[in-house]
Order: C-alpha cells, then sequence, then structure tokens
C-alpha cells in the first residue's frame, strides 16, 4: 500500500515556499524519468532542469504567471525530439550494443524496420510520438517525488515555441511538451492543500473483458 499511500498524498501543487530540494532527491527523481519505458527504448527527449531564477521568472511570464514556476525549487521541461532520424535512432542502437557487449541479429533487424519506417515519417507526427513517450518519462518522475515527499506539479499552460526560445531548444533538434515544478508545498497560499483528491470510481474507470 505504500505506492498507494504516496500517490495519494501527492497532489498538483499551486503554491510553493521556494525552499531548495536536496541534490540527491533531484537526482532520484531524474533518474526515475530515466528509467521510464519508452517506445522501442529510444528515449525521444531530454530534461532540462531550470535553477537559475531570472530564467524562471522568463519562463513563467509565459506560463500564465504562475508563482509555482518561479517558486519552485527546480523546473524540469522535458522537451522531445522534433523528429526521428536515422542518426538518432542508430545512436540508442549502437548504446545498447556497446553496453551489452554483443550484437544480436534480431536486434539489428529490428534497427532496420525503424530506420525504414521512422524517418520517412512526417516531422510531426515524429514529435508526437516522441512527446507520449515523455510524458511516460513524468509520470516516473512524479512518482519518484513523490516517494521523496517532494512535492510536484505537472504543467502544459505555457507556450511552447516561447519556452523553446527562452531554452534554445530548436537548435538541438527538441520541443518542449510538458514542464514539472519540483519543490515543497506553501500551506498558507496554496488553495488545493487541504482539499480531498477527486478520483473516478473504479467502475467508471475500468472496463474488464472477460
Amino acid at each position: 500500500m505504500e505506492l498507494l499511500d504516496k500517490l495519494n498524498w501527492r497532489y498538483a501543487t499551486k503554491a510553493m515556499n521556494g525552499k531548495k530540494v536536496p541534490q540527491e532527491k533531484i537526482d532520484t527523481i531524474i533518474e526515475a524519468a530515466n528509467l521510464a519505458p519508452t517506445s522501442s527504448g529510444l528515449q525521444p527527449f531530454e530534461i532540462i532542469v531550470v535553477t537559475n531564477q531570472e530564467v524562471k521568472e522568463k519562463i513563467k511570464a509565459i506560463a500564465w504567471n504562475q508563482s509555482v514556476v518561479s517558486d519552485c525549487s527546480h523546473l524540469l521541461v522535458f522537451a522531445a525530439w522534433d523528429t526521428y532520424t536515422e542518426d538518432r535512432i542508430n545512436k540508442m542502437f549502437d548504446l545498447v550494443n556497446e553496453v551489452r557487449g554483443f550484437k544480436n541479429e534480431g536486434w539489428e533487424n529490428y534497427r532496420q524496420q525503424l530506420l525504414n519506417i521512422y524517418p520517412q515519417r512526417d516531422a510531426e507526427e515524429n514529435f508526437n510520438h516522441a512527446a507520449r513517450q515523455a510524458y511516460i518519462a513524468l509520470m516516473a518522475a512524479l512518482t519518484a517525488a513523490a516517494f521523496e515527499e517532494v512535492d510536484s506539479t505537472p504543467m502544459e499552460g505555457f507556450d511552447p515555441a516561447k519556452l523553446d526560445e527562452i531554452l534554445d531548444l530548436r537548435s538541438k533538434g527538441l520541443r518542449s511538451c510538458v514542464m514539472m515544478t519540483v519543490g515543497y508545498r506553501d500551506t498558507e497560499k496554496d488553495w488545493l492543500v487541504n482539499l480531498e483528491k477527486v478520483r473516478k470510481s473504479k467502475d467508471d474507470l475500468v472496463t474488464i473483458v472477460d
């Protein structure tokens, strides 16, 4: 039940107090995101960790002026690949071969299959696919934060194009898709802090196909 207890404890924190989260906790949260499953193991995204206050203020201005952006300890920006390329696919497959110390014929055939499909697809379709993988990592990070008793908030309420400009993401072949604030709740300013968590009933959520 510990997992469910932690997930019940966490909520989308609306106000943070500016207290710094210890680096070891941040490292754990990021490593959880790194360990998240992704399609074909390609991990088609990067995580930009923003602690610079001036940069956070700039991001706040294009994120509906939400105070949690500037008052958080760390702001994690999940930026997906703008498209799949042969180089990006090969780099990940080569990494697998290097770490495992051998080549597998089936794995190499699968590499070729992806090379024959992904780079030829529309870039927007590829970005949307990559962004969905980033969201899987986001959930792992949110869960890890809860285990570390660190507050967090997933955020889509920002101007992606302007955020890309602030962080110079397009020059790196990246596009922002979601942010995550990390810090500690301000119990005096957060209107949501004492409200009961509300979720669908299991009957409304789950359909069993026997």
